[in-house]
């Protein structure tokens, strides 16, 4: 029975805790920094906040104690992006080089630039890094909802190691070796969704949102290939599949924060309204990645300008809308 730590008790981490269980092969422990988040899943049965009507069963450990990693078989991360790297800086003592490390978490760092697995690796050296990545809303994954995710990593034998673990009939999970493109797409997607749904908030049509979409993945391939992926990575389950799932589903907390600004809410009001609005910090590390390897990415400029210079949400539209008249390149 594989021993597995997933660290973060918020919606992802524990929707795969509770579909781990479900396999009934598993010994899963969830690890918190807050007791009293901890207290409140015990004592209502069910995360209220993050995943209401979804029971967590009393055989899913759960502690606030970091020293739970030590012996695991895999250390799943499961935490926002901007508290990554402390975590893992908290978990390293207690990693030995046998354990598998995952992954969840969508994001780039802000200031170093850096995916998420660059920043673990930075803290937690290992040959054993694997990415889960793709169209998986907690939402639907802790129902047991059918779903399709990727195992990315360098090294086949861990990302095998993940599939086998975390596959069932339920999770169908595909092997990639392009790490760099599958963060990229997963990290990014989420400022094209913000980008949808300020559309929807301004009452814009369909034709606005799959135009936005469908250029978006292409800005996103762009950046991508420039750090050193493969452009087809941005047309599977890590680019496309997850645009598509997070620009369409009210669950995708982006897109409602989205709504949200495009309704003449701030941009700081709509995030705390809302959440964890993980294209609100990658937008601006994406936007200056771009600078820096001098990528074109007029959605990302303009909806940083929007974000962090008190843009207009319109007039950054008619922006986009008015750039020179060019060939459509793919």
């Amino acid at each position: 029975m594989a021993k597995i730590v997933i660290l973060g008790s918020g919606g992802f981490g524990l929707s795969l805790a509770i579909m781990a269980e479900h396999c009934g092969k598993h010994d899963v422990t969830v690890w918190s920094k807050f007791q009293s988040e901890i207290d409140d899943i015990r004592s209502h049965g069910e995360h209220v906040q993050k995943l209401p009507g979804v029971p967590v069963s009393e055989s899913i450990a759960m502690t606030s104690d970091i020293s739970c990693v030590k012996g695991c078989d895999m250390l799943v991360f499961g935490i926002p992006s901007s508290f990554v790297r402390d975590v893992a800086k908290l978990a390293a003592p207690y990693v030995d080089d046998h354990m598998v490390i995952v992954n969840t978490g969508k994001g780039l760092e802000e200031g170093s630039l850096k995916t998420l697995s660059e920043v673990i690796r930075e803290e937690i050296p290992t040959q054993k890094m694997v990415v889960l990545s793709g169209p998986s809303h907690a939402e639907e994954v802790a129902r047991c909802v059918p779903t399709t995710v990727v195992a990315a990593s360098e090294n086949h034998d861990a990302a095998e190691y993940v599939q086998r673990e975390f596959g069932n009939n339920f999770m169908r999970i595909y092997l990639n070796d392009d790490v760099k493109g599958c963060e990229i797409g997963g990290a990014l997607k989420n400022i094209i969704a913000l980008c949808v749904g300020i559309c929807d908030g301004l009452g814009y049509g369909d034709n606005t949102k799959a135009a936005l979409m469908t250029r978006g993945i292409h800005e996103i391939a762009r950046l991508g290939k420039a750090c050193g992926a493969d452009p087809i990575t941005f047309s599977g389950l890590t680019g496309i599949g997850d645009l598509i799932v997070t620009c369409t589903s009210m669950h995708s907390r982006n897109r409602r924060a989205g709504i949200l600004i495009g309704q003449g809410v701030s941009p700081e009001e709509a995030v705390e309204r809302v959440g964890t609005v993980e294209g609100y910090f990658c937008c601006k590390a994406a936007y200056d990645l771009s600078r820096r390897l001098g990528v074109e990415m007029p959605i990302t400029e303009q909806l940083n300008h929007v974000l962090f210079n008190g843009g207009d949400v319109r007039l950054a539209l008619g922006a986009l809308m008015n750039r020179p008249q060019n060939y459509e390149e793919i």
